[in-house]
């Protein structure tokens, strides 16, 4: 497990009460990049391809940048929660070349499997990922005072950006996760497009997943409660992940 943090710490806490069948937590990485082995022992990061079948990021991108190209290519699997750190194509290709495999956990985004199958269909023709978020979150180094204050003072919803899940990346890191997810599901990053919207109104940050195709046309919103240690992230990331390990175990009946 790397990371220790609001979602690190209870996955890290389940695993090792065994809630997961057939699954063993062998240790948590820290920050220094060294990993406490839940025997009492101490290893690090390159002890982990003789130890560890899968390792689960939930640190960062920074670390799934750093980490993860040495796993794959150590033939271990990675489940990587930072998948905003794929809008970067060379860090994304070296992820995707093996032996090892990486997995992406769609946190708490729904619609992103009948998505992959709308891409994988062929049928595919536009997603629109829109994400709305109180105005003070969506504050950034590279605005001007002016900017700023009218983010600040705005009174109704203000359209702040719209681009590609790559520019959104490079421009609101906190708010990436979620359009490089549905750059990922579609397989065509052409064909997204990424909105981020300032709503003094907003209660919970909201995300709207919006797909044409030539099959159907399909709508997803999505309104997570935040996790009461970190209002970065959402309460049900860590059963998210939960599910993702039982799935990789092998449950008796999985939905696919």
């Amino acid at each position: 497990m790397v990371g220790d943090g609001a979602i690190g710490r209870p996955v890290a806490r389940r695993l090792s009460e065994c809630q997961v069948p057939g699954v063993e937590l062998v240790g948590i990485m820290d920050v220094d990049g060294g990993v406490h082995a839940t025997d009492g022992g101490r290893f690090t990061a390159s002890d982990l391809p003789n130890v560890a079948d899968l390792v689960i990021e939930a640190a960062g991108q920074g670390a799934l940048a750093e980490l993860g190209p040495r796993l794959i290519a150590a033939g271990v699997d990675v489940l990587a929660l930072s998948v905003g750190a794929l809008a970067d194509p060379e860090l994304r290709a070296d992820l995707q070349s093996g032996p090892g495999r990486l997995f992406l956990s769609t946190g708490a985004v729904g619609g992103l499997d009948l998505l992959r199958t709308v891409a994988d269909a062929g049928t595919l023709t536009r997603v629109t990922i829109e994400t709305a978020k109180l105005p003070a979150t969506l504050i950034q180094d590279w605005m001007s005072p002016a900017q700023r204050t009218a983010l600040l003072e705005t009174t109704s919803r203000v359209e702040v950006m719209r681009g590609s899940p790559a520019i959104i990346a490079r421009s609101f890191p906190r708010s990436t996760n979620v359009a490089v997810s549905v750059a990922m599901a579609a397989d065509d990053w052409d064909r997204v497009q990424a909105v981020v919207v300032a709503d003094p109104a907003a209660t919970l940050t909201t995300h709207v997943i919006t797909v044409e195709a030539t099959t159907g046309n399909y709508r997803f919103e999505i309104r997570n409660h935040p996790s009461p240690t970190n209002p970065a992230t959402s309460e049900l990331v860590p059963h998210a992940v939960l599910r993702a390990v039982r799935d990789l175990a092998g449950r008796p009946v999985t939905l696919i």
